[in-house]
């Protein structure tokens, strides 16, 4: 069933449609809002009104009184879909419409409200910058404290995600769906995880797609696990290797716990595609025993000590994307390469700089926009000031598109050097 909320929504849109009811036009009809035209003629008197006007106004408060004596009209609070009045057919169901605390909410496909249980953000801007980031679990009983106040989770619940909620002390907070990148970064850590810009540049060194088996050593928190696990699908795997227990620990946690929350959220499982292991892969090479990988991905200290026992198993023509903290590993891993003669070339050693900007519009201290000041062509200043002064309080939104000069400039908190990242390639 259409939503119509748009506000000028012509009369062709209002006809009946094959398999709907008379009673189910005239409920559309009546929900949906008024548009500018029909404000503003229900203020006016009938003597200024035009003859169709009137004979529009007449037809709806006929329709308006039949609706009343229709005992198959249903309420605004029954569900559209479930209506089976007389002679009414079923029809694919395409949206829904869900009430919450009084209100209905149409949902789009594929929308669904939060539930418990759901991995959220909660975030308080404050001049276009982040003050407060928080993740949580909405959880029944709990409630989300900060400096700016207190929200109940039970407020959550039922509730669209993406809209801002008022705490107690009436601040506005941004609550939405956290994404991989908000649980990677706001997970709980064991060891220092594979940051969103350094993952996704070794995703497409490593040239990953769905369907293909990958291997990675140094499960660490669990981070760049989830993302192999998402770029190769439920046709692929992966198969993690971690050689501490309590990073072992830490890394299966920190994807179960993401796997349940997606569940929740589309209510479709995240694919069980990797497999952990804990183990040493220097020493434990009958782990590998009759595998083959597409790729590999190396986040350990001295990553040319299991080159040996992994280049068997990589595809000829596939690479080793080998993630390193310091510069002195670098050198240590060529340096490995070249007295062990192994079968690789090193395609490449980057740096992932990102730099995060602050755009605004320019503000006086007063608060208002500042505008651009056009070069005096021969026209009287006073005159123009005026006319200036004239269409900007036309418009409530300040001065006219292409008037505000904007300030650009680097954003003072920048994320510094996180890792390096090698490529290595296997020869024949």
């Amino acid at each position: 069933m259409r939503s119509y909320e748009d506000d000028g929504q012509s009369q062709e849109s209002l006809k009946l449609r094959p398999n709907q009811t008379e009673s189910q036009a005239l409920l559309i009809r009546r929900k949906r809002p008024l548009s500018p035209l029909e404000r503003i003629s229900s203020l006016l008197s009938q003597d200024v009104l035009s003859p169709e006007v009137m004979q529009l106004r007449e037809q709806e408060q006929h329709e308006e009184e039949a609706e009343k004596c229709d005992p198959a009209v249903v309420t605004g609070e029954e569900d559209l879909e479930t209506y089976t009045g007389p002679g009414t057919a079923k029809e694919p169901k395409a949206a829904a419409f869900q009430r919450v605390e009084g209100q209905v909410y149409p949902t789009l496909l594929g929308e669904s409200l939060l539930t418990s249980g759901e991995l959220l953000i909660a975030e308080y801007r404050k001049n276009r910058r982040v003050e407060f980031r928080k993740m949580f679990q909405l959880q029944p009983g709990s409630r989300l404290q900060s400096s700016w106040g207190i929200i109940m989770h039970e407020d959550l619940m039922g509730q669209p995600a993406g809209r801002f909620l008022k705490t107690s002390r009436g601040v506005p907070i941004f609550i939405r769906r956290a994404s991989l990148e908000d649980y990677a970064l706001h997970m709980k850590r064991g060891p220092a995880i594979a940051y969103p810009k350094d993952a996704a540049n070794m995703l497409l060194m490593m040239d990953v797609m769905e369907g293909d088996c990958v291997l990675e050593s140094g499960s660490g928190s669990g981070a760049m696990s989830l993302f192999l696990s998402r770029a190769v699908g439920s046709k692929g795997s992966v198969l993690s290797v971690e050689v501490r227990e309590d990073h072992h620990r830490r890394s299966v946690k920190n994807y179960e716990r993401w796997r349940m929350s997606w569940a929740l959220r589309r209510e479709q499982e995240w694919p069980n595609n990797v497999e952990f292991q804990h183990a040493d892969l220097c020493s434990s090479s009958s782990l590998l025993a009759g595998r083959g990988f597409h790729s590999v991905a190396l986040d350990l200290i001295h990553p040319h000590l299991v080159l040996p026992t992994v280049l068997p198993h990589l595809h000829p023509g596939a690479v080793c994307a080998v993630y390193l903290a310091n510069i002195t590993q670098v050198v240590d891993l060529l340096e490995g390469l070249r007295c062990s003669g192994l079968p690789v070339l090193c395609e490449r050693v980057v740096e992932v700089p990102v730099r995060d900007w602050v755009v605004d519009p320019a503000l006086q201290k007063d608060g208002q926009y500042c505008t651009r000041k056009a070069p005096n062509l021969g026209e009287d200043p006073r005159s123009q000031e005026e006319s200036s002064d004239g269409a900007n309080g036309e418009n409530n939104f300040g001065p006219a598109f292409g008037n505000v000069p904007y300030i650009a400039r680097p954003h003072p908190q920048q994320m510094s050097h996180t890792a390096f990242l090698v490529k290595l390639r296997k020869f024949v």
